[in-house]
This record gives C-alpha cells, sequence and structure tokens, in this order.
C-alpha cells in the first residue's frame, strides 16, 4: 500500500494554557488528512529537542510560533511532496536531514513533531482506522490505567512544596470505565478534604490539580489517603510521585530542596525510601538531577518498594536509554514523543526499553492539545499505566474520554492488570 503526500499546510494554534503552538495538516494522493500539534512542557529537561519560537515580546510575550509555521510549509513541506505516507522512518529521517544539528534546533524540535505527527495520523486515516489500531496492527486487548496528578507542587507565596506532582494510581479493577470513576470522586473528595485542613477552598495550581497545602510530601499523602478511604476504596488505589528535582537542584552544592531545607542525595534517596515504606507508591519519577547517573543507580538499589522511573534523565532519547540501562539507572522512563521529537525516535526509545525490561509511561504535557498523539501510543503500544493530568479541563477529560471509548471499541479490552509490576 502506497499513499504519496501531496499537501503540506501550517497555522499556529493555542494549548491549554493559550500559548502558542503549531498544527500541520498533512493531505495525500487518496484524500486522507492527517493532523499534528506539539504539545510543550512546563518542567523540560535540558536534553530535549528544541522549541523554536519568535521571541518577539509584542505578540504573546515571545512565544508565537511563525517562524515555525513558515519553516514547515517552506522548507520541510516541499521536501517531503511526494513521499510515501506509510513510510515514516523515511519521512522523519528526511526532516532530520534537513535540521541538520543535534537537537533540532534550525528547523525547531516542535515543527519537525507536529509534521511527524500529521503524516502519522494521514497513514492511518488513510487506511480508515484509529491510530492506536495502526500502531498495534490488530484490535488492541488491553488500556492503560491512567495515574492522576491531583496535587501539584512547585513555589508558592509562603512555601516551596519541591515535589512537582502527586499522582493517585486506580488499578484494583478490570474495568477502565470505574478506575476514571475512582478517580474522579476521590479528586472531588480530596478537595473537601483540602478545604477542612486549610479552612478554606484549596486553590487550583497551575497543572489543574489542587495547589500543595503544605510543603512536607506526607502531609499531602496523609490527605489524599484520607480521600481514597473516605471513598471506600482503600487497597484499590495507589500512589506515584514525579518529584522533578532538577528544578530544585542547586548545581554549586550539589544539593536538594527538602521541606525548605538543602538535602544531599543520599538524603534524598533516603527520604524516598521512607515514602516507598509507607506510603504504596508505584512509581517514582525523577528523584534526582537529570544528569546524576550515580545516584539514579544508588536509588534503584536502595528503592526495592517502587518503580524508579526517569524523565528529565532520559527524555526519549534512546542513546540516554541506552545509557540507563548499561548503569542500571532506572526501572523505567516516561516517553514523550515530543521530547526527541520524531515518531520514529520515540517509538525507537520505546521498543530498546520493551527489549531491555525497561517500563515504558507515556505521558501527556503541561501544555496540552486536543487529541494527543500519546493517547495513541498508550493504547497502541498497550503499556501497563499512563500519566494523566488532573480530571480538570477540557483536553484532560478528552483523554479520559478516549480510554473508555478505545476500550469500548475493542472486543475483548479491559483494564491492563499492573498487579504483577507493583512492589509495595
Amino acid at each position: 500500500m502506497q499513499d504519496k503526500i501531496v499537501s503540506i499546510r501550517a497555522q499556529q494554534i493555542i494549548d491549554c494554557k493559550c500559548r502558542p503552538a503549531i498544527e500541520v495538516e498533512i493531505v495525500t494522493e487518496s484524500g486522507a488528512i492527517g493532523l499534528g500539534a506539539a504539545p510543550t512542557g512546563t518542567s523540560v529537561g535540558m536534553h530535549e529537542s528544541y522549541v523554536l519560537r519568535d521571541g518577539d515580546k509584542s505578540t504573546y510575550n515571545g512565544l508565537s510560533v511563525h517562524k515555525a509555521v513558515d519553516i514547515a510549509r517552506d522548507v520541510i513541506g516541499p521536501a517531503l511532496l511526494g513521499m510515501d505516507v506509510f513510510d515514516q522512518r523515511a519521512i522523519d529521517q528526511r526532516m532530520i536531514e534537513l535540521d541538520g544539528t543535534p537537537n533540532k534546533k534550525r528547523l525547531g524540535g516542535n515543527t519537525i513533531y507536529s509534521v511527524s505527527i500529521a503524516a502519522f495520523r494521514a497513514a492511518a486515516a488513510a487506511r480508515a482506522i484509529p491510530l492506536y489500531r495502526h500502531i498495534a496492527g490488530r484490535d488492541v486487548k488491553t488500556v492503560p490505567v491512567p495515574c492522576f496528578n491531583v496535587i501539584n507542587g512547585g513555589r508558592y507565596e509562603k512555601f516551596t512544596q519541591a515535589f512537582n506532582e502527586f499522582l493517585i494510581v486506580p488499578y484494583g479493577t478490570d474495568s477502565i470505565d470505574f478506575a476514571i470513576e475512582m478517580a474522579v470522586a476521590v479528586f472531588h473528595r480530596l478537595g473537601d478534604v483540602l478545604t477542612d485542613y486549610l479552612g478554606h477552598k484549596p486553590q487550583v495550581a497551575s497543572s489543574y490539580g489542587y495547589a500543595a497545602p503544605s510543603d512536607d510530601p506526607e502531609v499531602l499523602l496523609e490527605l489524599m489517603q484520607k480521600a481514597i478511604d473516605d471513598c471506600g476504596y482503600t487497597g484499590r488505589i495507589a500512589f506515584a510521585l514525579d518529584c522533578a528535582s532538577s528544578e530544585m537542584y542547586d548545581k554549586a552544592t550539589g544539593t536538594y530542596l527538602l521541606k525548605g531545607k538543602r538535602v544531599s542525595t543520599e538524603e534524598l534517596i533516603a527520604y524516598a525510601k521512607h515514602l516507598s515504606e509507607r506510603f504504596n507508591l508505584v512509581f517514582i519519577e525523577d528523584l534526582l538531577d537529570e544528569n546524576d547517573w550515580a545516584g539514579y543507580s544508588a536509588a534503584v538499589k536502595a528503592l526495592p518498594r517502587t518503580i524508579v522511573v526517569g524523565d528529565d534523565l532520559t527524555v526519549t532519547s534512546l542513546p540516554l536509554l541506552q545509557r540507563a540501562h548499561e548503569t542500571r539507572a532506572i526501572d523505567g522512563f516516561v516517553l514523550k514523543p515530543n521530547q526527541v521529537g520524531t515518531i520514529t525516535e520515540a517509538l525507537d526509545a520505546y521498543r530498546f526499553a520493551e527489549q531491555h525490561r525497561m517500563l515504558a509511561v507515556p505521558s501527556g504535557r503541561s501544555g496540552g492539545v486536543v487529541d494527543d498523539v500519546v493517547m495513541d501510543f498508550s493504547v497502541g503500544l498497550e503499556v501497563p499505566f499512563q500519566k494523566n493530568g488532573a480530571p480538570r479541563s477540557g483536553e484532560r477529560i478528552e483523554k479520559l474520554n478516549f480510554l473508555m471509548r478505545a476500550n469500548a471499541r475493542s472486543p475483548g479490552c479491559r483494564l491492563f492488570d499492573i498487579s504483577s509490576l507493583l512492589r509495595f
């Protein structure tokens, strides 16, 4: 089967945080259409592909992407015309060669990735099947357990909560519909629990979860556990953490912020061990700085009750995943295709991880878009679990509806049983 690309157009749109993003449309000879838009993150690893923005402070405070739009239309477009939309590797390789830089700085990682998604979607459209089925090559048998970022850390007026994301993982069911129902109930109940704790309603944080009410991670996990218990879901919902510790790392002293104090790598690992022994943690992501390879290897040995996951450390990069495997630095990685900048490179990273028994945890970005291709990755690759935002705001809700639709439209499909992966 072959279907040639006949047109490529691009425009500027906005993401869920009203920041400009580039959207690309590819049309093929058969009339198939594919749309692609690259999301952007708030916690961004230094090794991620380059996000090209205009830098003109008079429009969107410098965040506009008109340069990227022009490049997609005038540079990448002509180079891809006539190429077979089913040859994703050749399309992505052509763009990588056109760019010629290690981090896609010349054309923009966001530009290249948006075109890459558009081609991927056009190929599925040409076959008249959902993209996740195009990825799987058949009907899917499982959908992943969604992990919900319900409390957001970061810098607040009176304190800094050093850990970035506090997640609930509703795993004690074989139904995606009920898993989502449990998470929604706990999220709403958590609002009441936080109101009682604070004496007023909690703020909505930048990633749409509740603003952290304390700089102590244990306090937050206790409040989350109370909400779970109040809903009657004890033993059916566990926790996960995204520490995003590169954001709190001081290179000069080699220390991390934790509960208002500076601590060493060894102290932070010991604290994580304490948390993992007290609470049921499915995984801990980005516990250490993105360049602390020795620390990650030590953390894997020290934390037998949880899965140690890298994000800023590995940025969906095959060379970095190979290094992580050789040094036994992580048990799994967060799969964010926009970090590396093409569909092909992201799938290569995934396949390497799968071959070497490293878990892949697909995740959207804080600056999300509706119809995020990461959802097709999650379902099409049949991964055990994925990261979601809080069950609030349109593009995050759409991800949940996506899982329920994919499940309903795939005969015999069920929620992935992650019990064999749990270490607590």
